[in-house]
Order: C-alpha cells, then structure tokens, then sequence
C-alpha cells in the first residue's frame, strides 16, 4: 500500500523553521533578561530584538539583498550575537571570518565565500589592508570598533557600525523563505590543501538548537541547564557558531555574557562578578584558566563547562574538579554543527567515586537525539559495540554540513556511502558512549600495531608535574614510527623531572595492562610551548613537520 502523506487544506500555513523563530520565544518569555559585552554594554532582550531590526535596516539600506555574503570579523561580542541572527534573518549569508588565519589563507576564504560585505573590529584593519588589493567581490566595507577615536586605515569604509545603528529604524519585517535557504558559512583548516568551506541552512541550525537543548536540558545527569543560567562562550564565535550554543541560549532566554578577547584575569573577574555558571572551550582554554595564579583567588564551584575541540585529559578533567568546576566532554566538528555527542552521566554513575567518573567524562560521549552514529571497518560494515572493536566513526543527522563550498570532488569523499565520515576512530562500548580513540590521520603505527596518540597523552597528563602533552609518531627505520611525547612541565616541577621519570610512569600503566609496552614513547621532550591551530588544538601537523 506504500505510505500515506497528509493532506494540507489549502489555507494551511506551512511553517518553515527559521532562525527568527528563535528569537521570539526569548522576547515573550524574559525581555528584561540581560546580555553584557565586557565591562562596556549590557542590555536587555528587547534591545536586543530593537538592534537586531536596526542592523538588518542598516544592510539592507547598505544594499545587502538576499543571498548576499556578509562577512564578519570580530571578537565575540553583542555585535556578533545580533549579526547571527539579524544576517541570516534577512536571507543572506551570514560568513564568520576566522580571524587567526594566515593573510593567504584569509584572502582565500573572502574570495572563495564570495563576500559582498565585511563588517570588521578595528583591531583587524591591518589584517584586511595587507590583502585589500586581491578583493575580488567585496562592495562594503563596516567598521566596529570600541575606541573613541576613528582608527587610521588605508581602506575605504562605509560607516561605523554603532553610528549606522543610532540612525536606523528598530523595526524589520523579516520575511519567511524556504527553511533549506543557507543560513552561515565559514571555513576549516584542520587538514592539508586550502581551507574547505561548510555550510548549514536556517533548518538545520534550528534542529541543531534544539537537539542541543534535549541533550543538555532533558536528560538526568551531572549537569542540568536552563534558562536561569549565565552562559559566557569561551570558545571563539568564528569557529562553528560558537558550537551553536549562543543560538540555544538565545531561545532559552537566559542571561549571556560576551568577554570580547579572551584575557585569563578578565574571564576570571567575568566569571564572579556576572555569575557565569554555563561555558564551553577547547583544553588549551581551560588549561590556561585553570593555570592562572588568580584562579586561587575565586570559587568556581557551580561552573559548567563543556570541554570540545580535542580530548579532555584525565589530569586536567581532576583538576578542574577539584577546583569545583563541573566539567565534562562535547564532541562534534565543522563538519557536523558542531554537537554530536556530550559525556552525560546516566543516573546509575551520578553516584560513583570521582575516580570513576572521570572516566565516564572524559569519554567522547552520548549522541543527542537525531544522531545517528556509527563504528565502521575499512570496508564499511558496522562493528560490534563491545567497547573493543575499532573503526572509523561515521555520522547521520539532519544539521550535518551537505557537503563543501564549490568542492564537489572532496564533498563525496565526505558523504561516501551516505555517511558523514568524520576522519576519527574510535568505538561504542556497552553503554553506549563513544570513545575516539584518535584521527586517523594521528594514529601512530609501529611495528605494524596501531597506538592512540590520545590515549598516551591522556596518560601522562595524569602525572603531578605535566601541564600540558602531545604525543606524534616520529619515523623509524626499524618499526616505521615510534611515538615521540612533548611535555610542557609545571612551573614547580621544572629542573626536578627527567625523561626516564615520565617513561617510567608510562611503565606502571603497562603494568596494568593499560598500554603495550610498544606503546611507551622512545623520546620525551621538554619544551615550552607546544604549537596550537587557529582554533586552540594541537597542531600535529606542525609538530610532525618540526619533529620529522
């Protein structure tokens, strides 16, 4: 007989799910609630809602139409939050530009984005004037800034962003589309070859609203969110919408707090002063938080933080809970929205020493509902979910990216078989949470055996005198690769620890059957800093080439 679809009267309205119904929820239920940009702006929703109209008013007598590009440079900031909803809103596309990128990845992305408009904070103006010349559609171009001064720059701008506000109207009509109309662009640098752009539609970025609300919001477990919490992003607003999380916040209508440029004290004192009690960042962030001598200084207790990006390091995980914070992992990448997973403890581990749920935490995570995961062979045949048998993790969901800006080629490679293949391995244990046990282009092989380049740096991030690892496979005549670990050593321990100290530590988890002993790094190096991407995580790719 086959299916049966519903029969639409031909009045019915055909709601389509769109980024300005997210906004209207927070304007009906707490329009008095607060967002704060630093120590310099805090309003109310209902200015929020105003400035929203203004800015859409300001584009479009701008001359931005639909289907344009705006692009946007800025530190996270009220402005950026208004651009993520007023730019789409409008029909256009909404490009947030990372602002970390080398000046020939930078141009790239402009051209490649085709951006019709850039809206950009003073502080980047030398970042644009070093590659205005090779614009090739850029019509506009918008000045933000929080000096009182104009800046001196070389390029041509149409205005500042506050003064172009103050004279527009705070009323916008914003219209239905189709709720398959892209909504946000952006680019990923996390592999070779120019940078690849992903994109999502005003549908998928509802969805994933929401399936980041039953994830977070819905289901018993060490952490609960709602709209009586201070939520402050700390994970830049560029990189994959902030994880989606300002839209979600938004909806809930709680108090939001933007701390432009990360600077440990200011987060710090934000953290106090505001009552911040909800964020997510990348390890890099939360190490240098947790490191800072001020961080003695304040109760952190009540604070929720979700840790993405990279892995959560057992060590760091205890010190963090140690220090109050409740702390716990969300995996996803540029690709996917971001979320796909979050370490939910189910209720039976509410109960569990610390020791044993830090294991639980530190696990990659439960999918969210509308997450369809996956463990495959080489072939692509689904392994069994025994918490042993590895795989390259494989995704469905309906906010994955459909595939790469004007890059057909490397989109199917992506989608193949109809699976979003995320490039990491890993596997489902009985519960159900997945490990990722490393990137399949991390993964060290020795001897013909594959060794987790995670899992060793979790290991010794665990020992007193490590404050940061990252463990890369070297190459070797005789095995092929041999692991080689870099150690940034705490302040206290320098001078007092050598290599054979942290191989021998390394030893006592063989001892447990934890690791092989082919496993045990052949060098261990002490350094100072330990290269980063643009968006925080170890930069393996450098460190390969620096280590070669």
């Amino acid at each position: 007989m086959g299916i049966r679809k519903i029969e639409r009267t031909p009045s019915a309205y055909d709601y389509p799910l769109l980024i300005k119904h997210l906004l209207r929820t927070p304007l009906i239920y707490s329009p008095d609630q607060e967002i704060v940009y630093r120590d310099r702006m805090r309003y109310n929703y209902r200015t929020f809602g105003k400035r929203v109209a203004k800015l859409a008013n300001t584009l479009t007598q701008l001359g931005v139409e639909q289907g344009h590009t705006v692009a946007v440079m800025d530190w996270d900031s009220h402005r950026y939050l208004e651009c993520f909803f007023a730019v789409p809103m409008m029909g256009a596309v909404l490009h947030t530009v990372n602002i970390r990128l080398s000046p020939e990845q930078l141009i790239y992305t402009i051209n490649h984005a085709e951006d019709d408009f850039i809206l950009v904070n003073a502080e980047f103006l030398p970042l644009l004037e070093a590659v205005k010349d090779q614009f090739e559609t850029v019509k506009k171009i918008i000045l933000i800034s929080d000096l009182e001064e104009a800046p001196q720059t070389s390029l041509a701008l149409d205005g500042e962003y506050e003064e172009l506000l103050a004279d527009a109207g705070d009323d916008f009509d914003f219209p239905d589309f189709d709720e398959d109309a892209m909504a946000t662009t952006f680019y990923t640098t996390g592999t070779t070859g120019a940078p690849k752009g992903v994109y999502f539609s005003h549908r998928q970025l509802v969805l994933h609203t929401y399936g980041l609300m039953s994830g977070i919001c819905a289901y018993r477990s060490q952490v609960h969110v709602d709209s009586s919490d201070v939520y402050m992003p700390i994970t830049p607003m560029f990189h994959v919408h902030a994880w989606g999380v300002p839209y979600f916040m938004t909806l809930l209508g709680s108090k939001q707090v933007y701390p432009g440029r990360y600077e440990p004290a200011l987060l710090l004192k934000l953290l106090v002063t505001e009552k911040v009690t909800f964020s997510h960042c990348v390890p890099t962030i939360m190490h240098m938080l947790i490191s800072s001598p001020a961080v003695k200084k304040v109760d952190l207790s009540g604070w929720k933080v979700i840790i993405g990006g990279s892995a959560l390091p057992k060590g760091m995980c205890k010190a963090a809970l140690d220090l109050g914070i409740n702390i716990y992992t969300g995996y996803g990448m540029s690709e996917t929205c971001p979320v796909l997973t979050l370490a939910n403890l189910k209720p039976h581990m509410l109960e569990w020493e610390q020791e044993k749920q830090i294991e639980m935490r530190c696990r990659t995570g439960l999918p969210l509902p509308n997450v369809l995961l996956e463990i495959v062979d080489p072939e692509g045949n689904p392994v069994a979910h025994d918490g042993k048998s590895t795989g390259e993790v494989v995704v469905r969901s309906p906010w994955l990216t459909q595939g790469y800006v004007k890059d057909p080629q490397r989109s199917e490679e992506l989608w193949a078989g109809g699976w979003l293949h995320t490039g990491d391995i890993g596997y489902i244990d009985t519960e159900g949470y997945l490990q990722v046990t490393d990137r399949i282009k991390d993964v060290i092989k020795t001897g013909g055996e594959w060794v987790s380049s995670l899992e060793l740096e979790d290991i010794i991030s665990q020992h007193e005198a490590v404050s940061e690892a990252a463990v890369i496979g070297v190459p070797d005549e005789k095995w092929g690769e041999r692991p080689l670990a870099l150690i940034v050593l705490k302040a206290d321990f320098k001078d007092k620890i050598q290599e054979q100290d942290l191989k021998d530590f390394y030893l006592s988890f063989v001892e447990k059957g934890a690791i092989p002993k082919y496993g045990v790094p052949n060098q261990i190096v002490f350094v100072e800093t330990i290269a980063k991407t643009s968006v925080g995580k170890l930069d393996k790719k450098t460190l390969r080439k620096q280590f070669r």
